[in-house]
């Protein structure tokens, strides 16, 4: 190995970049991954030159690396009608690293009971090659010992499929059809982030190319996808999971703000409430807090008050009036406003004699 850390940090990002077979990488993008990775480690960038000496390093040098140079066809970027060839370069078998070990078995061992527990996940459709996986470790089929309700796709595959899509960070172009309008097949251009559940059933979250807005698809309205190699994946700055922190279900907002929601609950409910919150920031009112509550409404007789911290969407709305009679919704005065013109829709609907 090199004396130069600089340059063994180097061949680590380049070693991962060279087996990946979801992207093709010409020396400009292999130089620019590079600096984006030194940089996130406070390290200074690199010219061209560096990178083609590291890439004849790693092939001509002690490593011995078996890299393929091929070309591909690939839209310009700055004139769209034009197709141009593009050089790029990987490791011609996807499986080699210059930093081969061997696995521990201890190593084995976990990864093993790991696997085991994915595949008893009941709700999910089977990852690519796990069974492969499965047969290499020599691991047994043993009675499931956790079960998820299920919500079948019709296209078991296209969980999978877009779960590699955003480990590999692909572009894909997105086919998909509204419940509302079966016939019209509509395409969107978005870079995948995550596969959230809720309710049972799977969402894709991912945002639009052009405006960069976070959006979701349900996977069973999703009727296929192509990777687009041609556009530049762009990573979410922010930790997804937090935006979903604020919110029921899957619906965000950017421009909407954190509200707390106080709402009654009737004593037929209160305990399934209270141990099944709606939300992580739910609070449950006792004592002098209580005790104000009750003054300041006393028609509600009996059940408990609660408060939740949420941005109001489509799916919060639906949960707090999913209740009927038992949860009574008294502050802030839109989301009850909404809330009572969503019962008078519902009355008019059964108004049918």
């Amino acid at each position: 190995m090199p004396a130069n850390k600089n340059a063994e940090t180097r061949y680590k990002i380049l070693d991962q970049l060279l087996a990946n077979r979801y992207h093709h990488y010409s020396t400009g993008d292999l130089l620019e991954l590079v600096n984006e990775e030194l940089a996130e480690m406070g390290l200074k960038p690199i010219k061209r030159r560096s990178i083609e000496y590291d890439l004849d390093y790693l092939e001509n040098g002690p490593f011995q690396a078996d890299i393929e140079h091929y070309q591909i066809d690939e839209v310009s970027r700055n004139n769209p009608d034009k197709v141009v060839k593009k050089n790029c370069h990987r490791y011609r078998d996807r499986s080699f690293s210059i930093y081969q070990q061997k696995m521990s078995d201890d190593e084995k061992h976990i990864l093993g009971e790991t696997m085991k527990l994915l595949g008893q996940f009941d709700g999910l459709p089977k990852l690519d090659r796990l069974e492969s996986l499965r047969a290499g470790l020599n691991i047994k089929s043993d009675r499931q010992i956790i079960s998820f309700t299920k919500n079948p796709l019709e296209d078991s595959s296209l969980f999978g499929e877009l779960f590699t899509a955003i480990s590999q960070k692909q572009v894909i172009e997105l086919h998909y059809h509204t419940f509302a309008d079966l016939d019209n097949v509509k395409q969107v251009i978005v870079h995948p982030y995550l596969l959230k559940e809720y309710n049972r059933r799977w969402y894709l979250i991912a945002a639009a190319n052009d405006t960069g807005k976070l959006l979701n698809f349900r996977l069973d309205q999703i009727d296929k996808f192509k990777p687009l190699s041609s556009i530049r994946y762009k990573a979410y700055k922010c930790d997804l999971n937090e935006r979903f922190d604020d919110i029921i279900g899957v619906s965000l907002y950017d421009d909407r703000p954190v509200q707390t929601i106080l709402f009654w609950v009737s004593d037929a409910s209160k305990g399934y409430v209270e141990t099944k919150p709606l939300h992580e920031s739910q609070r449950h009112y006792r004592g002098e807090k209580e005790a104000a509550l009750r003054r300041q409404y006393p028609k509600l007789e009996g059940g408990a008050f609660f408060s939740i911290d949420c941005i109001e969407n489509y799916e919060l709305i639906r949960e707090l009036t999913s209740f009927g009679a038992d949860l009574v919704v008294l502050f802030p005065s839109e989301i009850r406003y909404k809330i009572i013109k969503r019962i008078e829709a519902m009355r008019q609907v059964y108004d049918v004699k």
